[in-house]
C-alpha cells in the first residue's frame, strides 16, 4: 500500500524522506480478506437438487434408448422417412464401408463412432449412453415412464416449496436492475469474469432467467409433449396432441425441449466448476456458501 504524500513547507534530504514514508508505511496494519459464510441453499431446495442428479440421469439416458428404436424425426402426424428433420442412420458406402451419418436438415455429417455407427454395431446412440445398455425396447419405456413421474413429483415438491416460501419471487425472480445489467452479465461470463463479494451472494441475472425457463417452460413442456405420445393419455386428453400439431411434432418438440435441458446441464456443471467447485458443493450438501470479500471493502 503506498502511503499519502507528504506535504513539506521546506525540502528535506532525500534519505530522511524516504524514511519517513517506510515508517508510516509499516505503522499501517496488512488487509486482508474478509471471509463471509452465507446460507444460500435452504434443505427443500437441496434435496431437489439432488434427487434431480440420478431422475435425469436415466431420464435422458432411457429417453435416447427409446429414441434408438426410431432414430428421426419428423413435423407433423407423420413419419416420412424421406422428410426427415433429423436422423441417425448407419449407411454402407461404395466400399462396403460402414458409416454413422447424422441428417439435420437435410444436411449429412459423418458421426462414425459416436452416433450412428459404434463398436461395429448399428445404433443412433452408443450403447454406453442408452439405458439399458442393450436394445430392449420395452425395458428402456418402463425406465423412462417410471422416472418421469418421480421428476413430476419432484418438480411439484419443489415449485409448491419456491411458491410457499417466495424463494420464487425473493432469488429466482429478475429485479429491473437485473434486467438493465443483462448486457454487462453477457459480456462478464463471455470473458469468464464472474461475481465477487456482495454480488457472489445471491443468483446473476442469467443464472435466474436459466433458472425460470427451464422450471417453468423447458420442463413442462417436456412433460406435456412426453403425454402427448401416450395413447391412453390421448384417449383422456386428445386437444393435447392438437396443440403440439400431431404425434411426431410433439416427439420432435420433446427431443429439442430435452436437449436444451442437457445444454443448461452442460453449462451448469461447467460454470459450477469455473465459480469454485468445492465451495459450491458444500453450499449444495450443507447450505452454506462461502465469500470472500476483497480488502478493505
Amino acid at each position: 500500500m503506498r502511503s499519502e504524500p507528504f506535504v513539506l513547507e521546506e525540502p528535506l534530504a532525500p534519505a530522511v524522506l524516504t524514511a519517513n514514508q517506510s515508517d508510516v508505511t509499516a505503522a499501517r496494519p496488512a488487509l486482508v480478506p474478509v471471509v463471509e459464510r452465507v446460507y444460500r441453499h435452504r434443505l427443500p431446495v437441496r434435496i431437489s437438487h439432488w434427487l434431480n442428479v440420478p431422475i435425469l440421469m436415466i431420464l435422458i439416458m432411457s429417453g435416447l434408448q427409446i429414441f434408438n428404436a426410431h432414430p428421426a424425426l419428423y413435423w407433423g402426424d407423420r413419419s416420412d422417412r424421406d422428410q426427415s428433420l433429423f436422423a441417425i442412420r448407419p449407411m454402407k458406402t461404395e466400399s462396403g464401408e460402414m458409416r454413422g451419418i447424422t441428417t439435420i436438415l437435410g444436411r449429412k455429417f459423418d458421426t462414425t463412432g459416436v452416433l450412428g455407427y459404434s463398436d461395429g454395431r448399428g445404433r443412433a446412440f452408443p450403447a454406453w449412453a442408452t439405458v439399458p445398455s442393450a436394445k430392449i425396447l420395452a425395458m428402456g419405456r418402463q425406465w423412462h415412464l417410471f422416472f418421469a413421474w418421480l421428476l413430476v413429483v419432484n418438480g411439484l415438491f419443489f415449485t409448491a416449496y419456491a411458491l410457499i416460501s417466495r424463494h420464487a419471487t425473493r432469488d429466482l425472480a429478475p429485479t429491473g436492475k437485473d434486467l438493465r445489467g443483462i448486457g454487462k452479465a453477457v459480456k462478464d461470463h463471455i470473458v469468464l469474469r464472474h461475481p465477487k463479494g456482495e454480488e457472489a451472494k445471491r443468483y446473476n441475472v442469467l443464472q435466474k432467467l436459466a433458472y425460470l425457463v427451464i422450471l417453468f417452460v423447458v420442463a413442462p413442456l417436456i412433460i406435456l409433449t412426453g403425454l402427448a405420445m401416450s395413447p391412453t393419455i390421448d384417449t383422456a386428453f386428445p386437444w393435447l396432441l392438437t396443440i403440439f400439431g400431431g404425434r411426431q411434432a410433439a416427439r420432435t418438440i420433446h427431443f429439442i425441449a430435452c436437449f436444451t435441458f442437457v445444454g443448461f446441464i452442460v453449462i451448469h456443471v461447467v460454470e459450477v466448476i469455473l465459480t469454485g467447485f468445492f465451495n459450491n458443493i458444500r453450499s449444495m450438501v450443507t447450505g452454506w456458501f462461502v465469500v470472500k470479500h476483497e480488502a478493505g471493502r
